[in-house]
């Protein structure tokens, strides 16, 4: 088949975005389906907890080593790469005898996403013209924004009626049609393939720092904070992560070019995008306990809750990245940014007795704040990096806003435990009427607070 450059740009984004948006639901979608998969394998919650903990970690340590992998290897033979290690994992996961089994099948999907999720802003970055790259930044933001919203629901649906396995069946047959567009319709040609230099040490302290740090923010969320499982990796990892960054800025090849931060544009998308992913993704752990919990409503209510903020995702992304190429990322972010802070803000005097309709309409609110920010603070931070370390760039924004959005997890859920004990120990009588809801809107407060960071950023240094 016979495609243009045009058209052989435009299949190798499809290809990466869609199998990204697949990476992205995979990463979620178990979330619905732990109870029939610990039922499968005789397991309780905290061992089956794993199948999400496990593919966070795994997907966090891939990233960083996308930059080497990038310089090695053409993009479609790198495309070639991650789609193998899904197959893989989607083939292993179907027939998974034992939840050991289970766990490998996550960790071949996860480097997978780890693989796409850079590329997916490297190739809108570098292979469209400049004024088409925020509506292409826009469409990829459906891989970040739309597809893991969405998992839960099709989990939840197919736990239902054809059972969690036939999840990774579906996703083989979608894997293979991938695999045929990429070598039928996307061209090696042109991609650079240099002999790039792995710095082993670099990986090992960015696995142990990333990886350490996001396993200590994860076991937060469910474990005391002086527990030796939370304290001791997360300051491993924090100590790590220093050398790391300390030894990319001395050695001639480092695993992550860190001249990014020379530039204005990025230091800006870094602090707002860290603390998006910071205030938005606790919210989607925190706001479903609030339902099932103070409100005393079921886990469907909980499900109803972010359907319209969902739909709302599919078509702000794309949406965004089309006024960014039209009137510049500023005004867009600034818009979206005050979406997002007074969404925040609104759950803050929510309580127990509030109807769904209203939490489903101030989700909705904070929906389109963070459809409407993620394209454009990817393509503003990018736009600023001259096209060698884009990918750099890409990569590193990808690790740190995984590590923030699990810190802000942590700290939500950590405010939810303290407050509830101390309520609890004071009056248990009233916390557990009047005051059930004080711990929620305590969490909702610190999202509040990293929403205004971003709004801020936004209106000082985004120009």
């Amino acid at each position: 088949m016979h495609l243009s450059e045009k058209g052989h740009t435009y299949a190798l984004f499809a290809v990466v975005v869609i199998t990204c948006a697949l990476g992205s639901l995979t990463q979620t979608v178990m979330n619905s389906m732990l109870t029939e998969v610990c039922a499968d394998f005789s397991i309780d919650a905290a061992v089956g907890q794993w199948v999400t903990t496990i593919y966070m970690l795994v997907m966090g340590i891939t990233v960083p080593v996308v930059v080497f992998l990038a310089k090695r290897f053409s993009l479609k033979r790198l495309v070639f790469m991650a789609l193998g290690f899904y197959l893989a994992g989607s083939a292993v996961g179907f027939c998974a005898p034992a939840f050991g089994v289970l766990l490998l099948a996550r960790v071949l999907q996860a480097v997978a996403t780890g693989i796409t999720l850079p590329l997916v802003q490297t190739v809108a970055m570098t292979r469209f013209p400049r004024e088409r790259t925020g509506t292409a930044m826009g469409i990829g933001g459906i891989a970040m924004g739309f597809a893991p919203n969405i998992g839960p629901l099709i989990g939840g649906a197919l736990a239902n009626t054809t059972g969690w396995r036939s999840f990774y069946i579906i996703l083989v047959g979608l894997l293979a049609v991938l695999w045929a567009a990429n070598a039928l319709l996307v061209k090696s040609h042109g991609d650079r393939e240099s002999q790039a230099v792995f710095d082993g040490p670099s990986f090992v302290q960015s696995t142990l720092g990333f990886g350490g740090f996001l396993l200590g923010a994860s076991n937060a969320a469910t474990m005391p904070l002086a527990s030796p499982e939370v304290w001791m990796p997360a300051l491993l990892g924090l100590a790590c992560i220093v050398v790391f960054v300390r030894r990319q800025l001395v050695i001639p090849n480092p695993l992550i070019c860190l001249d990014i931060f020379r530039s204005r544009h990025y230091r800006a998308g870094f602090v707002a995008q860290n603390c998006l992913f910071a205030s938005f993704m606790g919210i989607t752990l925190i706001l479903p306990l609030f339902i099932q919990g103070p409100c005393g409503m079921t886990a469907l209510d909980a499900g109803i809750a972010f359907i319209p903020a969902t739909v709302v995702a599919l078509f702000v992304n794309p949406l965004a990245g089309v006024l960014v190429d039209k009137v510049g990322a500023r005004i867009v972010c600034i818009t979206s940014a005050a979406f997002l802070t007074v969404g925040a803000a609104s759950f803050v005097f929510v309580g127990a007795d509030t109807p769904l309709w209203v939490l489903t309409l101030l989700q909705g609110v904070r929906a389109v704040g963070v459809s409407g920010l993620v394209g454009p603070l990817n393509s503003y931070g990018l736009a600023g990096l001259n096209r060698g370390i884009v990918m750099d760039g890409s990569a590193f924004f990808a690790t740190v806003r995984q590590a923030c959005a699990s810190f802000g997890t942590a700290l939500m859920m950590l405010i939810i435990s303290v407050v509830g004990l101390v309520f609890a120990a004071t009056d248990p009588a009233d916390a557990g009427v009047t005051a059930a809801a004080l711990p929620y809107n305590l969490a909702f407060a610190l999202s509040t607070l990293f929403a205004a960071v971003v709004l801020v950023t936004a209106v000082w240094k985004i120009r």
